[in-house]
Formats: structure tokens, C-alpha cells, sequence
């Protein structure tokens, strides 16, 4: 059985609406590169898969598109519909539309879907012929230092690494599994990016580390966060002394056959 046989949604990670807003809203502030490489057009249907709090979303329909949202989360799913967009509660791992849709767009979601054979089945299907799939999310070597000095945390702290892993692809290797499943890639590319953590490392770990620390006690989690924050401490930092996280970020346009 191959490590993508089945769907392995994030362990533990939960979603505070509030709390996302804070510490990570600059994900879809970032959007903007990956949102004119949709290009969305008036009376166009897009998906947008793992919409989150709907941000990015509502953007999107300004340029007179019709977006549905799908998330895994309930708790961003109630942020969207709030923000007024037509969102539903989703794996991305069983999407159930059939050539529904001109374009997919994904913006920071796919890392979080270990099973991208079953997500790109998914999106295929949801595809028009001819549509397109639009996507942003973390490559290889994203966020490798936070990770390293979570687990070195860990381990330090006698708990041992975590199994957990995100879905970090090379370029080649996604280019690969796309033409597998139907698509003609267009453009995919690897872009270092490093990113200002608004509200330090601590807010990121608070946010998006769970996977990470979620088989520990309340006590031994925030016992190795604090330790991890520490080790991070001479992380590079803007010029307003925020640290910069070494996020990379995989950009890719394709079609479908």
C-alpha cells in the first residue's frame, strides 16, 4: 500500500476563526500573485478549495466570477459564509462536483491534503474539459527550520519526533503527478518566500503547529513550544523586527485535457 492510498487529513489541526485572522492573516494577503494567475473573468464558476475564511473569496467575486467555497473546516466555513460566500463544508480529499466549474483555484491548502492523488482526481473531475487548476501552497524545504526546531523540541524534551509530515513537493514531482492524472501543466515553479510572522513564532506554532504536537499532553505541548520558540530566536527578522519564516511557496497553472 502506497503512503497516499488513503486520505490523512491533518491530526488534531482545528481552526479558530478568531485566532486565524491574527495570527494568519497574512496567507491571503499573499494571494495576490497566485489570484492574477486565475485570472478570474465575469461569469466564470471557480471553485475554491480549502477557501478558509472566505478572504481571498470575496476578492475573487469582484471580478464578477462566480465562487463556491469548500473547506474541511466547519469553523472557517461559518467565517465565510459571514464574509457572504456560497461555501460548503468539504474534504478536498472527496470532492463530489462533476465538470462543474471553468477553474479550481487553492491558496495555501493543498500542503494540508497528504493524499494528493485523491485531491487531484477530485479536481479533475470537478473541471470542465479545458478548465483550469490554479494553485499556491508550500514546496519542498517550506517552513524546514520551524519544523526542525519543533521536533528538536521534542525530542529534547524526551517525546520523540512527531510522525506528522505536511505535503511539501518538489516542482518536478507535483509536474509529474499532474500529467498523471490528466492535466497539461503550463507553469509550475518553486519560489523562496520569506514571510513575516505578524505575530512571532509563537502565533504560527499557536496557529499551524498542532499536526506537530497533538499526540502530547496540554502541558508537554506547551512546554516543547516554548522550547521551539527559543530555538528560533535568531530567525532573520524584517526591518520592523518581525522574524521571517522560510516559507516556500509551489505556483502552478494547468489544464485539464
Amino acid at each position: 500500500m502506497s503512503a497516499f492510498d488513503t486520505p490523512t487529513p491533518a491530526a488534531g489541526q482545528q481552526w479558530n476563526a478568531q485566532d486565524y485572522a491574527i495570527d494568519a492573516g497574512f496567507v491571503p494577503l499573499l494571494g495576490g500573485a497566485v489570484s492574477r494567475l486565475l485570472d478570474p473573468r465575469s461569469g466564470e464558476r471557480i471553485l475554491d478549495l480549502g477557501c478558509g475564511d472566505g478572504v481571498l473569496s470575496t476578492e475573487l467575486a469582484l471580478s464578477g466570477a462566480r465562487i463556491h467555497g469548500v473547506d474541511a473546516s466547519p469553523e472557517l466555513i461559518h467565517a465565510a459564509r459571514a464574509r457572504g460566500v456560497d461555501a460548503q463544508v468539504m474534504d478536498g480529499h472527496a470532492l463530489t462536483f462533476n465538470a462543474e466549474f471553468d477553474a479550481v483555484f487553492s491558496n495555501a491548502a493543498l500542503h494540508w491534503m497528504g493524499n494528493p492523488d485523491r485531491v487531484l482526481e477530485g479536481v479533475r473531475r470537478a473541471l470542465r474539459p479545458g478548465g483550469r487548476f490554479v494553485a499556491e501552497f508550500g514546496g519542498h524545504g517550506n517552513v524546514a527550520t520551524i519544523i526542525a526546531a519543533v521536533q528538536a523540541a521534542r525530542v529534547a524534551h524526551g517525546h520523540g519526533a512527531s510522525a506528522f509530515q505536511w505535503y511539501f513537493p518538489t516542482a518536478d514531482a507535483y509536474a509529474d503527478r499532474l500529467r498523471q492524472h490528466g492535466f497539461q501543466v503550463q507553469l509550475i515553479e518553486t519560489t523562496p518566500r520569506p514571510t513575516a510572522l505578524p505575530t512571532g513564532v509563537a502565533g504560527w506554532l499557536r496557529v499551524f503547529a498542532a499536526p506537530l504536537l497533538d499526540d502530547l499532553p496540554a502541558a508537554a505541548r506547551a512546554t516543547v513550544r516554548e522550547a521551539a520558540v527559543a530555538l528560533l530566536d535568531d530567525l532573520p527578522r524584517d526591518a520592523t523586527g518581525r522574524p521571517l519564516a522560510d516559507y516556500v511557496r509551489l505556483r502552478v497553472l494547468a489544464r485539464r485535457r
